[in-house]
């Protein structure tokens, strides 16, 4: 029997709760294929090569790549993002801006098929550099080596303007390097591409969640690692906040946070200080988490992954690149 001298609730917040139909009255946040960008890897082989750190990715031919970005777009997918794995990599990353290279070939052939899908063009070096990092190297004192950031720059404006004659709607530079939004704006600008904007990898992180990525891309570097130009996971907020600023100045259209779960909360700081749009991206890492999982039976795949990002449009993300984009549309359309 109840204890009748306890006070009776006045305010029932599971009234609300009740039924999936009341649930859905009251919801704040949406999460639709609309928001989310298929990331895919396009490589200068005649057929696909599946990613085995990432279970249902795979290295698309110019062909399949095609395909695949009909299927995303045909499941409400709006956008694809581009990374390229060239047959030839050099110390400068010379395919990356070449106008014949794998992304610039697979803009055009996306494009010509699916003229009403956004194609984002990633602008970096790191896949194409033999070295694996995002810009020619120089050495400093005591024999180390590090990007030589201005030179850099040249070769990033270089890619972008390439990428945007190719047909790319977005370029999206993410090596990180001090300056890069600015120069690729004026190139861009210059070369009669005013009208494209520059999604920036404004706030990117030295992760461990790149893991898969590298992999995928063939892009660990050879020496050293990317600390000295992605920001330390402990940098705290007001070097995301600086970052962010400056890439404003420079022109940026759009705002990104990279990796995506572990800084839920730089997401929301970039959300409540900035009015520019604002993509996230849920990285090869944090997919190969959840299907790691799923397959081990530990958790609901569905579940888990819708639950993760209505988390990232909870905490701001207007937009976010994930892996999980083709599986998600499907099971948002009831599938």
């Amino acid at each position: 029997m109840p204890d009748s001298t306890l006070p009776i609730p006045t305010d029932r917040p599971r009234r609300l709760r009740r039924t999936p139909a009341l649930r859905a009255l009251t919801r704040e946040v949406t999460l639709a294929p609309a928001h989310l960008i298929h990331p895919m890897f396009v490589h200068e082989e005649a057929f696909d090569t599946p990613i085995a750190s990432m279970p249902g990715v795979s290295r698309h031919s110019l062909d399949s790549a095609v395909a695949k970005a009909g299927e995303a777009l045909a499941l409400g997918i709006r956008s694809v993002i581009l990374f390229g794995i060239p047959a030839h990599k050099d110390a400068l990353g010379t395919q990356a801006y070449a106008d014949e290279g794998i992304i610039q070939r697979a803009a055009r052939a996306i494009k010509a098929a699916h003229p009403d899908l956004t194609v984002i063009a990633d602008t970096c070096l790191c896949e194409y550099t033999d070295h694996g990092h995002c810009g020619p190297l120089c050495e400093i004192q005591g024999g180390e080596w590090t990007v030589d950031n201005d030179p850099s720059l040249e070769l990033l404006a270089q890619t972008a303007v390439s990428q945007a004659r190719a047909g790319a709607d977005i370029v999206a530079p993410s090596a990180m390097m001090d300056g890069q939004v600015g120069a690729i704006r004026a190139a861009l600008d210059a070369a009669g591409f005013s009208h494209v904007p520059v999604m920036s990898y404004a706030v990117k992180y030295a992760s461990a969640y790149y893991g898969p990525f590298r992999d995928a891309a063939g892009s660990t570097p050879s020496v050293g690692d990317r600390a000295t130009y992605q920001m330390d996971p402990a940098g705290g907020y007001r070097e995301a906040l600086r970052e962010a600023k400056l890439d404003v100045a420079q022109g940026a259209d759009y705002l990104m946070v990279k990796p995506a779960l572990a800084y839920l909360d730089v997401i929301k700081l970039l959300r409540d200080n900035f009015d520019l749009p604002l993509v996230t991206y849920n990285v090869s890492g944090e997919y190969a988490l959840i299907k790691a999982a799923a397959q081990l039976g530990f958790m609901d795949e569905r579940r888990t992954v819708l639950e993760t990002l209505t988390g990232m449009r909870r905490a701001g993300a207007d937009a976010i690149i994930t892996y999980h984009a083709l599986d998600a549309a499907r099971w948002l359309a009831g599938g």
